[in-house]
């Protein structure tokens, strides 16, 4: 996994991301034409399947260890640990004990909690959720958000990421990081799917608002309790007697392991339980919202929530109610993924086979390996259970073609920083779509061999991955793709056109060209000083073009120190998530205050020069550099207004 993936992965999905790899269906139907034959989903089958994938699995992604779980009809079929929970003490993982971190799988419970304040007529999910808080969150053309904006992940917040995660267990707690600053509204409410940990967050501030406890009491008293979820807490350090149960989380099994990570907007990530916890919970879910005789939401409220789908791309996955689905074999499943640094998991659940699959890993992996497994794992998993046949392509060879090259150019994820310096990632990773040698599709997402993926046509602008069965679809207005997706990310992420005045295609190719041409500016600068000391020899220039000439040199050398300032602030990001936090915000302003001076000055100065040059009677050489140096600056200022670097502030 790339650095900017990565990041983007942590900020994007808690994640997130932005992390997972499912399934789809809506209207039609996914594409299946026959089932095949079904292994019997029983526990001693279930067990040697498990256990002849997991070990060798774990240890070829350098994972440390993991924990599965499976229940069947209101039951536990069975949980199973693999690997360790801690490597130097060959502590192994227990599934009915051992503590793992679901990252955004946590939000499902703040969902619940949020749909038990709607029973009891607290909470209306349409109204204003501004009547809920002690403070604003301002309209967006006209609209304000509602709460099931935020559960459906339409609100249209730009990512938030200052404070996501850190080993500090002192940072500042999710209400005060939800005042300190509200992200800004990007999209309209209702209008676009932006995966928000904001918004998630926000929803469990109004749980503690409206029930008058705090939202880590009330999760524990009207769920972990009725559930008898003894080993689970959304508590920021764990409890003193939950904390010899918790897994250590490892960047790689490899390695040493990290401290317990705090989540700064708890309610959309902080939760640490068991499997055998989380059984209880997909119990509850699976059977009406009853767990053993003890109900934590009535069965219809449940069945709103796995059932009111928002559809942005017709045929892929849909939110739901918090839930999202990610159907797979023509089968009804629903189900989250999550995310921290080093724990990775997804829960899945079959609705009208009434089976809920759940898996957690305790460390990235080799190229965040762990990521592809869960999806492998999944799709693994429901073929051997639940399987179907996929249908062919339905659209002829010329069509197709066609359709991807009007799909062929550059795209931007509706899931990021729009209006701050983390601009840049979006500038960086824009998602290039492209068309192969015989006029197929072709997507930048690998599949789980790193290989590119073979999209086929199955009906106009929709495709299929012909060996995951995953499906893309595009939004087509007057003839043209302008939004598109996938079963992955269509929940809640999509794809649009990137404007042409931040399109990467040709913008990272000029400034490229432009950073070049700076730093070989800046290069030859001493060298040519040298040289006509060493052989006596003086720039014959007047002295205002020998100032303006100078001044150009100056104008490289800082254009080129503020981007290495930038680049710096990158690498302590994607080096180490901690870093998102106020300790960075002295070196945010020098590189905003510097980089006005750089950027705008750069540009004035190489304009100075341009003009001296051509003024006087120069030769051709240095009046065609004179014209680079100008390119080379208005470029640099170009890119760095579109990746928000002029942006004033520390919020982000």
């Amino acid at each position: 996994m790339s650095k900017p993936r990565r990041l983007a992965a942590v900020t994007t999905g808690l994640f997130a991301l932005a992390g997972a790899l499912v399934r789809a269906q809506d209207s039609p139907p996914a594409p299946v034409v026959a089932a095949a034959t079904a292994a019997p989903l029983t526990t001693a089958d279930v067990n040697a399947w498990f256990d002849g994938y997991m070990p060798y699995a774990l240890h070829v992604s350098d994972i440390a260890g993991a924990v599965v779980v499976v229940v069947k009809d209101g039951q536990v079929l069975t949980g199973r640990g693999y690997g360790y929970s801690d490597v130097e003490k060959r502590t192994p993982v227990d599934p009915l004990l051992t503590l793992f971190r679901p990252g955004s799988v946590s939000k499902l419970l703040t969902w619940t909690a949020v749909m038990q304040l709607v029973e009891q007529g607290k909470i209306n999910l349409d109204a204003d959720i501004n009547q809920y808080l002690d403070f604003k969150i301002p309209e967006r053309d006209g609209k304000p958000i509602t709460m099931r904006n935020l559960m459906q992940h339409t609100a249209g917040f730009e990512e938030q990421a200052k404070g996501i995660i850190s080993e500090d267990p002192k940072a500042p707690g999710f209400d005060a990081l939800l005042k300190a600053w509200v992200p800004t509204r990007v999209f309209a409410p209702g209008t676009t799917p932006a995966y928000s940990n904001y918004g998630a967050s926000l929803a469990g501030y109004i749980v503690q608002r409206l029930s008058g406890e705090s939202f880590d009491s009330y999760i524990e008293q009207h769920i972990f309790v009725p559930l008898d979820m003894k080993h689970s807490s959304f508590r920021q350090p764990l409890p003193a007697e939950l904390v010899p149960l918790m897994s250590k989380g490892y960047p790689l099994a490899s390695e040493e392991p990290r401290p317990f990570e705090i989540i700064g907007p708890a309610p959309a990530g902080s939760l640490t339980a068991s499997g055998e916890d989380m059984a209880h919970f997909m119990i509850a879910h699976l059977q009406g919202g009853e767990y053993h005789g003890n109900r934590i939401l009535k069965a219809d409220t449940a069945e709103t929530m796995h059932n009111t789908p928002l559809t942005m791309l017709p045929p892929l996955n849909r939110m739901e109610l918090g839930f999202f689905e990610t159907n797979i074999n023509d089968h009804e499943v629903i189900g989250h993924l999550g995310d921290t640094d080093h724990f990775h998991t997804s829960l899945h659940l079959f609705l009208k086979e009434n089976v809920g699959f759940y898996v957690s890993f305790n460390s990235p992996g080799k190229g965040g390996a762990a990521g592809g497994l869960r999806s492998a794992l999944f799709q693994d998993f429901a073929d051997r259970y639940f399987p179907a046949v996929p249908a062919k392509a339905g659209v002829d060879e010329r069509t197709a073609a066609a359709h991807a090259a009007l799909m062929s150019g550059a795209w931007a994820n509706s899931r990021a920083s729009q209006s701050n310096f983390l601009a840049t990632l979006s500038f960086i990773g824009q998602t290039k779509v492209g068309v192969g040698k015989k006029g197929e599709l072709v997507l930048p997402f690998p599949g789980l061999n790193g290989k590119p993926r073979h999209w086929v046509e199955i009906s106009p602008f929709v495709w299929v991955d012909r060996d995951s069965r995953e499906r893309a679809a595009a939004q087509v207005v007057d003839g043209k793709p302008v939004r598109f997706s996938f079963d992955l990310l269509s929940p809640f992420m999509v794809f649009e056109r990137v404007p042409w005045y931040a399109n990467g295609s040709w913008l990272m190719p000029l400034f490229g060209f432009a950073v070049a041409a700076l730093l070989l500016t800046t290069l030859l600068w001493p060298v040519a000083v040298l040289v006509r000391r060493r052989y006596k020899a003086t720039l014959a220039l007047p002295p205002p073009s020998l100032r303006a000439h100078r001044g150009s040199r100056i104008a490289s050398v800082m254009v080129l120190g503020a981007l290495a300032l930038w680049t710096l602030i990158f690498s302590l990001i994607l080096k180490d998530t901690n870093s998102l936090s106020s300790r960075l915000d002295p070196v945010l302003w020098v590189a905003h205050l510097f980089g006005a001076v750089a950027f705008f000055g750069g540009l004035a100065l190489m304009l100075w020069n341009f003009k001296a040059v051509w003024s006087g009677e120069r030769r051709w050489p240095a009046k065609v550099w004179s014209i680079v140096l100008v390119i080379s600056a208005g470029t640099v200022l170009w890119v760095a207004l579109a990746c928000k670097l002029l942006s004033f502030g520390t919020n982000y």
